[in-house]
């Protein structure tokens, strides 16, 4: 039986769960990844708070933009609420992820967070960020236990940089870049570098070619080209096509690879679905119909229920972005 920390500190045994807990603050999920499979997610920092500001981000424009490092949430926090998830789960996640509402490394216990997870469960461990803070040594150490980070590098470049990712005013590019080559020299685990592509914007054949150069100085296990799918946070982002990114890959080389779509099979009818968790999941990214039904084993019609409740009730609305419907949670102020 799992145990959490009361409001004293003391340990509380829950001497019965027929359900999944559905008052949790930083899990959310599993998402469908089109990386990653089911992943379940471990929000680490409040909604928007960020290092960038990228045009192309599909939960929004960043409301605080910063570099200051704080312990948003505890490690504690993070392992009750974990340990109570998953030993409800009737199918296991195919990996943990530390992502959601903005940039994970800005939370200063994520050395911790990572310790704490991988006592907890084998399952395995990514880490979604966008790389601004791996110059710092206690980043990169802080993410030495963990089995798999996918940075982002979408630019080389300092104008496309500022461009396209809309830093905050203290970060470089020439030092992001260095701090990714310090971590690939540091780190153990997989690194699988993104590249998200907006059209008109860093897909000139001169910026890929040097950030080839770039990438071939980081040393990746893999590069994954991506562009934005789902509704972004400026309606100037446009995706490219299939076959822009493949041009791309080809002259990307060998470790390219565009990532493809999500293909785990429509879930089947789960009473322990509710709204409380379709709504955890819309409310940090944007999801089709499939997309939920996916990612939480619940049959298609039963998420129509759901998602029209939630619009009528006001806490979820829907958008159109490429020929596809994507609902998202409705934020409260």
């Amino acid at each position: 039986m799992p145990k959490v920390r009361g409001e004293n500190g003391e340990k509380v045994v829950l001497i019965e769960m027929d359900k999944k807990p559905n008052n949790l603050k930083y899990i959310f999920g599993p998402v469908p990844s089109r990386r990653l499979g089911r992943s379940l997610g471990v929000d680490l920092v409040p909604y928007k708070t960020c290092t960038f500001d990228c045009i192309y981000c599909d939960i929004g424009k960043t409301t605080c933009k910063t570099t200051s490092r704080q312990s948003y949430v505890s490690p504690e926090e993070i392992k009750g609420e974990l340990e109570l998830y998953l030993s409800a789960l009737d199918k296991k996640p195919d990996y943990i992820t530390l992502s959601g509402s903005g940039e994970p490394t800005l939370n200063r216990g994520i050395g911790e967070i990572i310790h704490h997870i991988k006592e907890l469960t084998s399952i395995p461990l990514a880490v979604l960020t966008n790389g601004s803070l791996f110059s710092l040594e206690e980043v990169r150490e802080a993410l030495a236990g963990s089995d798999v980070v996918i940075p982002s590098l979408d630019a080389v470049s300092e104008v496309t940089f500022q461009c396209l990712n809309r830093p905050h005013p203290s970060l470089k590019i020439e030092d992001i870049i260095l701090g990714l080559i310090q971590f690939r020299k540091e780190y153990r685990g997989q690194i699988w570098l993104e590249v998200v592509f907006c059209r008109g914007v860093n897909d000139d054949k001169e910026e890929i070619e040097r950030l080839k150069g770039v990438i071939e100085r980081i040393h990746p296990d893999k590069v994954q080209l991506n562009t934005p799918i789902r509704p972004p946070a400026e309606e100037f982002a446009y995706p490219l096509t299939t076959h822009q990114l493949e041009e791309i890959r080809k002259q990307l080389g060998a470790q390219a690879e565009i990532i493809s779509e999500f293909t785990a099979p429509l879930g089947i009818e789960s009473n322990s679905i509710n709204e409380i968790e379709i709504l955890n999941l819309i409310k940090r990214r944007p999801c089709t119909t499939e997309d939920i039904s996916k990612a939480l084993g619940l049959h298609l019609d039963e998420v129509v229920k759901y998602l029209g409740k939630l619009v009528r009730e006001g806490r979820a609305h829907y958008r159109m972005h490429e020929h596809h419907c994507y609902y998202e949670g409705t934020l409260i102020h």
